[in-house]
């Protein structure tokens, strides 16, 4: 059995636009205070009894000249929809509406009635619970409204498209296209916004990018087309695209391409160079790459004799090192005179790409 009870007259709820039984929007099935913060809509209505009086006239004039189908006062100026609100609008019926309520006989242990009780014998919700506390005044004049602060702190939390602060990029992202969705399908919804420049369609991951001639018409677009594109059957994804220079320093990261896989090591690239050695301010700078426990027996190299001047022999020239201490290690001789040995290059190594190996009976030797 449903027991349903009228709340306010029939010119009030013309006023509000709401249902005269559960004081809800007729359009959006949620709460005043909700739809006018959605419309930014601020129609206050008058409290007091003559206020209320001169008010409710006007009004009943204006419904009168109408034909009853579309809303009267501020909420009739508001053309505009919200997204908000389509986003929390309720597309199902929602039956607890229609509910008797909680005898409160039955709370206090005093109802007699029994099964003919019109009314719920349940417990009661958490005294504590802000939804306990409602009542039909604030609903109808839209002013703490436990029911609408939860749907506002809920429409808060909804995850949302903010544009880039990068007013070079025109450019939206939409994924998830499959195989059904083609550039035509794109062009006949998204032309609506703006002039298109480009529809470039990547296959490879059933995405595309949709450039468009201005910002406002990319803005616009992705305002309207977030969270609530579905062509061919498909929920599709909106986000805005990465301007070049971001897309260049994060395109690659750790072996990670910018759509997710993993790259292979290319064999032969070198690989990342050490970090340079900490420098430390006492230790002498060793710029020869010397063996740090030998000590420094060599100093003032002088140079080699220009050309067409023979060397002199050892002994008659003057020293080409200089010892440092009396207990300072042998000098080695010059390079000239030092006995010819196997010399290797690095060409002569056969693992090398494009080495070959010397082989002596190569030239009859």
């Amino acid at each position: 059995m449903r027991f349903k009870k009228t709340e306010v007259c029939q010119t009030c709820s013309k006023m509000k636009n709401v249902c005269q039984t559960c004081l809800l929007d007729l359009e959006y099935g949620l709460p005043i205070q909700v739809r006018d913060t959605g419309l930014s809509v601020k129609d206050e209505v008058p409290k007091s009894d003559v206020n209320k009086e001169f008010y409710t006239q006007n009004m009943e004039r204006e419904i009168a000249n109408t034909d009853g189908t579309r809303a009267v006062g501020q909420l009739g100026k508001a053309t505009s929809s919200s997204d908000m609100l389509l986003k929390l609008a309720r597309t199902t019926p929602y039956y607890k509406r229609n509910r008797p309520h909680i005898c409160s006989f039955w709370v206090k242990g005093e109802c007699k009635r029994g099964e003919e009780c019109p009314y719920r014998h349940e417990k009661p919700t958490d005294p504590d619970d802000p939804l306990a506390d409602q009542n039909i005044k604030d609903r109808y004049y839209g002013i703490n409204d436990p029911v609408a602060d939860k749907l506002l702190k809920r429409a808060s939390t909804m995850p949302r498209l903010d544009p880039p602060e990068d007013k070079s990029i025109t450019t939206l992202y939409i994924g998830g296209l499959g195989d059904t969705v083609t550039d035509g399908d794109l062009k006949s919804h998204f032309y609506q916004f703006g002039e298109i420049r480009t529809i470039t369609i990547v296959q490879r991951q059933q995405c595309a990018f949709i450039q468009f001639a201005t910002r406002q018409s990319a803005e616009m677009a992705a305002e309207k087309s977030f969270n609530k594109l579905i062509i061919n059957g498909r929920r599709l994804t909106v986000k805005w695209g990465r301007s070049q220079a971001a897309r260049g320093k994060e395109g690659i990261k750790d072996g990670v391409s910018e759509m997710g896989t993993r790259l292979d090591p290319v064999p032969g690239l070198p690989g990342a160079l050490p970090p340079p050695p900490a420098l430390d301010e006492e230790a002498p700078a060793n710029y020869f790459n010397l063996d740090p426990s030998t000590s420094p027996a060599v100093m003032n190299i002088t140079l080699p004799p220009p050309p067409g001047i023979n060397p002199p022999p050892p002994g008659f020239g003057p020293p080409m090192f200089h010892p440092m201490g009396p207990m300072a290690p042998p000098m080695p001789p010059p390079m000239s005179m030092r006995p010819p040995g196997h010399i290797h290059y690095p060409s002569q190594d056969p693992q090398r790409m494009g080495a070959h190996a010397a082989h002596g009976s190569r030239h009859g030797d």
